[in-house]
C-alpha cells in the first residue's frame, strides 16, 4: 500500500470515529460556553506553526461572524445630556466646556454660510460637518499640539480647536493668494504646518499608510512623546490603502491613533452596503490592534477615549483604532442630495435630539454654565466675521499662474520649465481670452 493510500485510510477511520463519539464542535472564544478540546502540546514548543499561536481543538466548525457579540459603544451622556455613570464625567472647567460648544457653534454657522457661498456661485465647492462636531472638537481636545494630525476632509473641528482662523478657511475655498495651499487644492482640503495639521488630499485613504509611517519615525526617536492622528470616514476603510496602513501599524507597532468617523454613509452609499461585520472597530482583532469603540455626537465619550488611546500608544508604543459613531446630517458635498437616498425624518432626528451641540447645551443648562443670550451674540459676531471675510476673500488676487509648476521638485525639470514657456507664450498671445488680471504678476 502507497504512503498516500495508508494516509487517506488513517484520516478515513479517524473522521468515521469522531462521527461515532458524537463529539460536539467547539470553538475557542464561542459564546454557546461549552468546553474547549485543547492539545497537550505546550504553548511553547518549537514544532508549533510560526503564523499563528493558538492551541489545537480536535473538533470542527466554521467559526461565524455572528457567534460573536458586537463591540459596545462607549458613551458619557444620554439623549438629553444627564451623565448616567458620574465616575465618567471628565469634570473638565467652565472654560473648556464654554471653548467645545463656541468651536462647535462657530464651526456650525461658517458650514452654513459657506454652504450658501458654493450654492451662489462664489466658491467651487464644500463640505459640511453637521452631526460630527463632537468628534472633532472631544478629541481635539484631548490632543498635544505637537500630536501629529492626518485628516480626510470632514475633520474641520479638529483645525477650529488648534486655532485656525476663520480667514484661512475662507481664503482656502477661495483658493487665492493667501492661500496656505498657495491654490493648489480644491476647497475644504486645508493643511497647517504651525499647528500640525498635515493637508489634505482628495484620494481617499492616501494618508492612511502617511500617518503610519510618520508614527514608526516618531517612535525612533529618542524619549518621544507625540502621536499620530490619522481621521478617516467609514467608507475610505473599503479602500486597500486602509488595509496595508492597519498592517503596517499593527507590526511595526506603530504609536498611531486610527480615528474612524463612522457616520454611516460613503457618499450615498449606506454602511450597510459598504461592509459586512462589526463596523470598522472589529477589524483591529484581526490586526492584532486594541480598539475603542464611541459615541460620536458625545463629546465627553470622545474626549475621554481619545484620552485613553492617546495614553496607551505612547506608553506600549502600539496603534489603536478608534471608531467614533455617528451620523451625517448634511449632504455629502454640494455635489451630493442626500434627500435621493434617506428620508427627511430620520435626518430630523440626528439634527435635533441626536445632535452634539443638543447633548452638550442640555449638560451646560444643568451646570448654569449657558446664557441664550450669550449664544445669539455670539452666534451674530460669527456671521459678521465670515460674512466679511467672504467678501475680503472673493476680492483676493489668485497666486500667479506660474506657481502651478511649483512646488513638487526642488528645483523645476528641464520638461516642466519648456511647459511653463510654452504656457506664458500662449497666454500673452490671448491675453484677451485669459482673466490675467485676476492673479499675481
Amino acid at each position: 500500500m502507497s504512503f498516500m493510500q495508508q494516509t487517506l485510510r488513517c484520516a478515513f477511520r479517524t473522521g468515521r470515529s469522531l462521527r461515532d463519539k458524537h463529539i460536539s464542535p467547539l470553538i475557542p472564544g464561542m459564546r454557546n460556553g461549552h468546553h474547549r478540546h485543547s492539545s497537550t502540546t505546550p504553548a511553547d514548543d518549537p514544532s508549533q506553526f510560526p503564523g499563528a499561536k493558538a492551541p489545537f481543538v480536535s473538533d470542527l466548525k466554521l467559526i461565524l461572524e455572528s457567534e460573536y457579540d458586537a463591540i459596545p459603544i462607549y458613551r458619557v451622556m444620554d439623549s438629553d445630556g444627564y451623565i448616567a455613570d458620574k465616575t465618567q464625567d471628565p469634570n473638565l472647567s467652565k472654560e473648556v466646556v464654554q471653548k467645545m460648544f463656541n468651536d462647535m457653534v462657530l464651526l456650525n454657522t461658517m458650514d452654513k454660510m459657506l454652504y450658501e457661498s458654493q450654492r451662489q456661485g462664489r466658491i467651487s465647492f464644500y463640505m459640511t460637518n453637521f452631526g460630527e462636531e463632537a468628534s472633532h472638537i472631544g478629541s481635539a481636545a484631548a490632543l498635544e499640539m505637537r500630536d501629529l494630525i492626518f485628516g480626510q476632509y470632514r475633520e474641520v473641528g479638529v483645525l477650529v480647536w488648534r486655532g485656525f482662523r476663520i480667514d484661512q478657511f475662507i481664503d482656502q475655498c477661495y483658493g487665492n493668494c493667501d492661500d496656505l495651499g498657495r491654490g493648489k487644492q480644491m476647497p475644504v482640503h486645508y493643511g497647517s504646518k504651525e499647528l500640525n495639521f498635515v493637508t489634505i488630499s482628495s484620494p481617499l485613504s492616501t494618508q492612511m499608510p502617511q500617518a503610519a509611517g510618520a508614527a514608526y519615525a516618531m517612535k525612533l526617536r529618542p524619549n518621544n512623546d507625540a502621536c499620530v492622528v490619522c481621521y478617516f470616514g467609514e467608507g475610505a476603510a473599503s479602500e486597500g490603502d486602509a488595509h496595508a496602513a492597519f498592517n503596517f501599524a499593527a507590526t511595526l507597532e506603530c504609536p498611531v491613533i486610527m480615528f474612524c468617523r463612522n457616520n454611516g454613509f460613503a457618499i450615498s452609499t449606506p454602511s450597510y452596503e459598504q461592509y459586512k461585520g462589526d463596523g470598522i472597530a472589529a477589524r483591529a482583532h484581526g490586526y492584532g490592534m486594541a480598539t475603542i469603540r464611541v459615541d460620536g455626537t458625545d463629546v465627553f465619550a470622545v474626549y475621554n477615549a481619545m484620552k485613553l488611546a492617546r495614553e496607551y500608544v505612547l506608553r506600549e508604543n502600539k496603534p489603536v483604532v478608534f471608531e467614533a459613531m455617528a451620523y451625517r446630517v448634511g449632504h455629502h458635498s454640494t455635489s451630493d442630495d442626500s434627500t435621493a437616498y434617506r428620508s427627511a425624518d430620520e435626518t430630523e432626528v440626528w439634527n435635533s435630539k441626536e445632535h452634539p451641540l443638543s447633548k452638550l447645551k442640555s449638560y451646560m443648562v444643568r451646570k448654569g454654565w449657558f446664557n441664550e443670550n450669550d449664544e445669539k451674540e455670539f452666534v451674530k459676531e460669527v456671521r459678521k466675521k465670515v460674512l466679511k471675510q467672504n467678501n475680503i476673500s472673493e476680492k483676493k488676487l489668485k497666486p500667479n499662474w506660474k506657481e502651478m509648476f511649483e512646488g513638487v521638485y526642488y528645483e523645476i525639470p528641464p520638461h516642466l520649465m519648456e511647459q511653463m514657456k510654452e504656457l506664458e507664450l500662449h497666454i500673452k498671445n490671448h491675453a484677451d481670452q485669459y482673466p490675467t488680471k485676476s492673479f499675481e504678476a
